[in-house]
């Protein structure tokens, strides 16, 4: 700070960030299997870097006359090793260090292959089950007495497409939250603020699920029962995700919505009462159909 005002060292890095979401000392990590770096001005030398390794963002350079990209970006993984790279390609082969950005980033890149991974095992262990007792509960169909699980799915397909909106919308929200993640949903853009709410609903709802599930069922049909409500919601992720990007998910989203208050209004409607003997829900007062105790 010079006379009370920020320096123009302090100043610049700043309007990096608020540019580019990143700024000078920005921690990064190397996804690419090497990624090469040149030496500028020296020619023709160059630095290899490796999966895994670290770097520190450590100066930036305009070259107008790059057709490709005329941002360069200093980076710098040791004293020894340093080296210059197109704002493109270090967009591209490298991942901010911090735990929440490489979760983003692990799950961007490898969701297909775990939605295939557990929708195989439910369809394995459905049939298995099918085949051996002829019956199923899941969610929509032969459900538990619970909202919690369709809840869960509706949470999850809300922010598949509050998520896709931004995408859409606002992607340079989204770019700032990657390299300058946060868990909490305040003092952040009213967008993200929803989005991060609503995954902590579903940490809150996903908690009423377990407790609801295991309850209810035995803990192997409960157990059978979240893989295949997993299966669900990882089915309701994708298809808003796909269909947000084509704009008709906010028509399916208030279906959803619409199917959700139908259910909790009958579910309220069927279970105004509780049994005073087996504490089980009943509709009306009188004998409990469960245990047959009388309530008046």
């Amino acid at each position: 700070m010079e006379n009370g005002k920020l320096g123009a060292k302090t100043r610049d890095s700043l309007a990096y960030l608020y540019e580019r979401h990143y700024t000078w000392n920005t921690n990064l990590e190397v996804q690419d299997d090497s990624v090469t770096i040149a030496c500028l001005p020296v020619k023709d030398c160059y630095n290899t870097l490796y999966k895994g390794d670290r770097v520190v963002v450590a100066e930036f350079a305009i070259h107008p006359a790059d057709s490709v990209d005329s941002v360069w970006v200093k980076l710098a993984h040791s004293q020894e090793v340093q080296g210059w790279l197109r704002e493109k390609d270090m967009m591209r082969a490298f991942v901010p260090t911090d735990s929440i950005s490489q979760a983003i980033y692990l799950f961007s890149d490898t969701h297909a292959s775990y939605f295939i991974v557990i929708f195989a095992l439910f369809v394995a262990v459905w049939l298995f089950r099918a085949f051996r007792r002829r019956q199923l509960q899941m969610v929509c169909f032969n459900d538990i007495d619970s909202v919690y699980p369709l809840l869960l799915c509706l949470l999850l397909a809300f922010s598949a497409t509050v998520y896709e909106s931004m995408q859409v919308f606002v992607p340079e929200t989204w770019q700032h939250f990657y390299f300058n993640p946060t868990l909490s949903p305040f003092k952040v853009p009213f967008v993200l603020s929803v989005f991060l709410m609503s995954l902590w609903l579903f940490v809150i709802v996903l908690l009423a699920v377990l407790d609801d599930l295991f309850r209810l069922l035995s803990p192997a049909a409960a157990v059978f029962y979240l893989l295949g409500l997993a299966s669900c919601c990882i089915f309701c992720y994708f298809f808003f995700i796909l269909t947000t990007q084509i704009y008709i998910g906010y028509l399916f989203i208030a279906v959803f919505v619409w199917v959700f208050l139908r259910k909790l209004r009958s579910s309220l409607a069927a279970s105004r009462y509780r049994c005073g003997n087996c504490g089980q829900k009943i509709g009306a007062k009188g004998i409990c159909p469960h245990c047959g105790a009388i309530n008046e």
